[in-house]
């Protein structure tokens, strides 16, 4: 499902217009990004929590030549499913 799947779903189950949805589903996605790029985590009871993860530094390889490939530190999202989610998916 991509987004605009995703925002015509809303419409459907909340009787919102499409673009009404549209909208609802992008302030969802620009809050959880605003929230995590500011250092913050979120939680959703039943459904997961989004948060951000520190990668650090490390040395690879780059596989046609062997040769060694700094690969620099970067922050990473991470979400995990919630006991609501889990128990969803598994009945």
């Amino acid at each position: 499902m991509n987004k605009n799947e995703l925002a015509a779903a809303v419409a459907e189950k909340t009787g919102l217009g499409k673009g009404d949805a549209t909208s609802a589903v992008d302030a969802v996605f620009d809050t959880i990004t605003s929230t995590l790029k500011s250092g913050g985590d979120i939680r959703i009871l039943g459904f997961g929590n989004f948060g951000v993860n520190q990668r650090a530094a490390t040395t690879g390889r780059n596989p046609l030549t062997g040769a060694p490939v700094d690969i620099p530190a970067k922050k990473v999202a991470k979400f995990s499913a919630g006991k609501g989610l889990k128990d969803a998916l598994n009945s």
